[in-house]
């Protein structure tokens, strides 16, 4: 068996945002977002598409868009490049979903939380080990809430690092199907004994795929693959170039402090024969004032 990577968009959305999706994506949000309780009951996938209410407003692009047991919103994207302003992006998308809900004139009380979901294939937060990271609005010294209406949840694929053996909850499952399913070759059994990922597997399978399916599906590999070498080839062509910066700066620092060394050296062995061309002639501390020299200095070029 072989099943198409999740972390294409192309597979994420046909395997989350299908018409046969809608358990797999009830079972998937309530194991990220709710630790596994049945708190989402019903949901409908919604166009992912937000367009802009206000003229010169970007549109944007989602992988999923649905709305949730208690009329939350919810949108998820799976991005696998730390692309520039990626981060900034979250937030946009976040405070769109939230503003677009009224109309002109529509009171403000009518909208509902969003929560913007973020899977990534890179680390976001380098300085923390947290697989699942919430954030939200709150005072920045007494952490009190200003309220839940807008929630960004980033789940971090680097960071999850669990063998097949050692996967307990089905959080860990989804986690481990994201980021691991273009390699397996069967399904798991502890896996075949969930209905939702049971599904997600078949829907994943590609078998299941049709001929043009199937293209797309290659070809966003290749684009997938294609980007990253470029932005690998990025990053080297970045650090060569900065290694070669610094090595030319590094000349320059050196030339500029040997020539600063020199010179004082210079100045001190001029101030040492001056020195020594008057001791018979001048006291001490009068050479001293003279060439700069300490009085012992001065006594240490008698011979």
């Amino acid at each position: 068996m072989r099943f198409i990577n999740p972390k294409t968009d192309f597979a994420f959305k046909k395997i989350f945002a299908s018409a046969q999706s809608k358990g797999i994506l009830i079972s998937f949000l309530n194991a990220i977002l709710y630790e596994a309780q049945p708190v989402i009951q019903d949901i409908d996938i919604l166009d992912p598409y937000q367009a802009p209410q206000l003229k010169g407003m970007k549109d944007s692009f989602l992988d999923v868009k649905a709305q949730i047991t208690g009329n939350r919103t919810v949108i998820i994207e799976m991005q696998v490049l730390n692309v520039l302003g990626f981060e900034k992006r979250v937030l946009y998308n976040a405070a769109k979903a939230f503003s677009i809900q009224l109309d002109a004139g529509e009171d403000y009380a009518r909208l509902n939380p969003v929560i913007a979901l973020t899977i990534t294939d890179f680390e976001m937060f380098p300085d923390s080990s947290k697989v699942i990271s919430r954030f939200g609005l709150k005072e920045k010294e007494e952490l009190t809430d200003y309220n839940d209406d807008i929630e960004l949840v980033f789940v971090e694929l680097p960071k999850f690092n669990k063998p097949l053996d050692a996967l307990v909850t089905i959080t860990d499952k989804w986690i481990y199907f994201i980021k691991q399913a273009e390699s397996l070759e069967v399904v798991p059994e502890s896996f075949s004994s969930i209905p939702s990922m049971e599904q997600a597997f078949h829907i994943a399978e590609v078998s299941n795929l049709s001929r043009e399916e199937l293209d797309i599906f290659e070809r966003k590999q290749m684009f997938l693959h294609d980007n990253r070498n470029a932005f690998l080839k990025a990053t080297q062509i970045g650090v060569q170039q900065g290694l070669e910066e610094g090595r030319q700066q590094g000349l320059q620092q050196g030339l500029q402090q040997g020539l600063q060394e020199g010179l004082q050296q210079g100045r001190r062995l001029q101030a040492e024969a001056i020195a020594r061309s008057l001791l018979d002639v001048l006291d001490p501390e009068t050479i001293s004032q003279t060439t700069g020299l300490s009085i012992a200095e001065i006594e240490r070029l008698r011979p």
